[in-house]
């Protein structure tokens, strides 16, 4: 058997690193793709040493463009890619514009390859169609053979589609793998300390999403709720290459003045910031499975989110929206008061650091249904 993973963007490396790790345990070939679609070396070369990561096999060097551009360039460079390889299985994670367009390429070369499609993540619906990224977790997992899910909840989301039952595998929660292996030498590079801050002494706020960062009002609104926030409590603001691209454009430079703001980090670093935090303010999926794994205090700051197993069973809480400026601040308030949880002490069900071992496990043995039937019937 020879699997071909995918990654393309930040949220992919934690994903593809353990299940990269489980698959060389098991003597199992594989081969590597990054498509390219974080090109930032900050964005991406960091977190692949942090991880332990390889040299990716092949590199496509897509880069940025509209949703439409990128997808388009990755499905062109991928596609000789796929058949050189022509893999058993293509796995691909999460669900960034590389996700759809590999297992886009896949599933119409699939009669001619004999490629099988695994999607690690699936059924995560935050119901949101402005979301690109939930307009590709949707069509992905319509492509995919194998549907590798991350916590209970998804296989009624797909249930509810109409996907057949057979396809769905629990594989529990991936990224908490690549969490607790970085874990202890998170810690030992004590990224609070190298900032002059105390554990449990400070706040830490991320924003990169369109919806937040795309809008001069709504920007302002989180940059305002941070500052007012940081009068009391240090928050420490990492600036992802839109959200400081934007905040330049709109003139809101100078209400960074109260915040500790950084580059992007690596994820050893990232995670180190984030484990020593009070609490934690952030639009990014990946941030909210990571503080629940941590016992550490999360607000979403998005109308809902495609991971509701963090408010039912880990530390997550969405803000309230629309997003106002003082209700957000009282939130926030909040959030810096509730206790910390010991880790592992409300952690949802396969976030155990074992998930990528259930993923190899499963495409070894699964048998797949056809994903895409041999006949469409019409609509009456």
């Amino acid at each position: 058997m020879h699997v071909l993973l995918v990654a393309g963007a930040r949220p992919n490396f934690m994903k593809v690193a353990p299940i990269a790790s489980a698959l060389a345990r098991s003597g199992i070939a594989h081969s590597l793709v990054h498509t390219g679609q974080h090109y930032d070396p900050q964005m991406s070369d960091a977190f692949f040493a942090d991880l332990g990561l390889r040299e990716p096999d092949f590199h496509l060097g897509v880069g940025s463009g509209t949703h439409a551009d990128q997808t388009a360039r990755v499905m062109q460079a991928f596609e000789p890619v796929l058949v050189h390889v022509r893999p058993d299985w293509l796995v691909v994670v999460g669900d960034v514009n590389s996700t759809l367009a590999c297992a886009l390429v896949a599933v119409k070369l699939k009669e001619a390859l004999g490629v099988r499609i695994a999607h690690v993540e699936a059924g995560l619906r935050s119901h949101d169609w402005r979301m690109p990224e939930e307009i590709n977790r949707v069509l992905t997992d319509r492509l995919s053979d194998l549907l590798l899910v991350p916590s209970r909840d998804a296989f009624a989301n797909l249930a509810a589609e109409g996907l057949p039952g057979e396809r769905a595998v629990f594989a529990g929660n991936v990224m908490i793998d690549a969490l607790f292996a970085q874990l202890p030498l998170a810690r030992a590079a004590d990224m609070p300390g190298r900032l002059g801050l105390a554990r449990d002494g400070y706040a830490v706020a991320t924003v990169h999403r369109p919806s937040n960062v795309d809008d001069p009002d709504t920007l302002a609104t989180l940059l305002h709720a941070f500052g007012n926030l940081a009068r009391g409590v240090p928050v420490v603001l990492p600036l992802h290459p839109r959200t400081r691209r934007n905040i330049t454009q709109f003139g809101l430079d100078a209400l960074l003045a109260p915040l500790i703001v950084l580059d992007p980090l690596g994820y050893r670093d990232m995670l180190s910031l984030t484990d020593g935090a009070r609490a934690v303010f952030t639009d990014s999926g990946g941030l909210q499975e990571e503080t629940s794994a941590l016992g550490v205090p999360c607000v979403t700051l998005r109308e809902q989110t495609e991971r509701p197993v963090t408010l039912l069973e880990g530390t997550n809480q969405l803000a309230p929206w629309p997003l106002e400026r003082h209700s957000l601040v009282r939130c926030l308030r909040e959030a810096l008061g509730r206790p910390r949880y010991q880790p592992g002490e409300r952690v949802p069900e396969g976030w155990d650091g074992r998930a990528a071992i259930r993923v190899v496990e499963a495409l070894q043995t699964h048998v797949a249904a056809p994903a895409v039937p041999q006949r469409v019937r019409a609509f009456a």
